[in-house]
């Protein structure tokens, strides 16, 4: 890839990051459709697994819906944090790095929540959160393997014609 086209891409990464940033701070902590209502009192998980757990041997109980929504929604929104991260820039390359700061923004949001009293600070949110990052690392270094070797041998093929 040619430094214009890596330009190009990095400047998009980093609107696209901006816009998900917004996107994600609405819905963590905005949404009254997801329980973000302001609360009197502090609502918190300190078990991991336990709401995991709970969501899956109550899922007919709470209905499909929120059953994906707390453990599908919470992996599939840290997933663009992932996968941009190492777009926007080289040192976020990595796979301890994206699970440090996956799971290090995570907690971040997690202690918002908990401070401002707004949702509930959930340990079991903050490794699904984390997982999401990592998958959606995993999906950049897929996409960038595919990109590169691809096309380098889609070059060797021309060359060989």
């Amino acid at each position: 890839m040619n430094q214009n086209t890596r330009y190009k891409v990095r400047i998009v990464s980093v609107i696209l990051f901006f816009l998900y940033i917004i996107l994600l701070s609405y819905f963590l902590f905005f949404s009254e459709g997801y329980g973000r209502a302001a609360s009197e009192e502090y609502r918190y998980n300190l078990v991991l697994f336990q709401e995991i757990r709970r969501f899956i041997i109550y899922r007919e109980e709470l209905g499909f819906g929120s059953f994906a929504v707390n453990l599908f929604g919470n992996v599939l929104a840290f997933a663009p944090f992932g996968f941009c991260l190492p777009l926007i820039s080289p040192r976020y390359n990595g796979f301890f790095r994206i699970f440090f700061l996956s799971a290090g923004f995570s907690l971040s949001v997690e202690l918002v929540q908990l401070v401002y009293r707004v949702g509930i600070f959930d340990v079991d949110d903050i490794f699904l959160n984390t997982i999401g990052g990592l998958l959606g690392y995993a999906g950049y270094r897929v996409i960038r393997s595919v990109f590169y070797y691809g096309r380098r041998k889609f070059i060797r093929n021309v060359l060989q014609k």
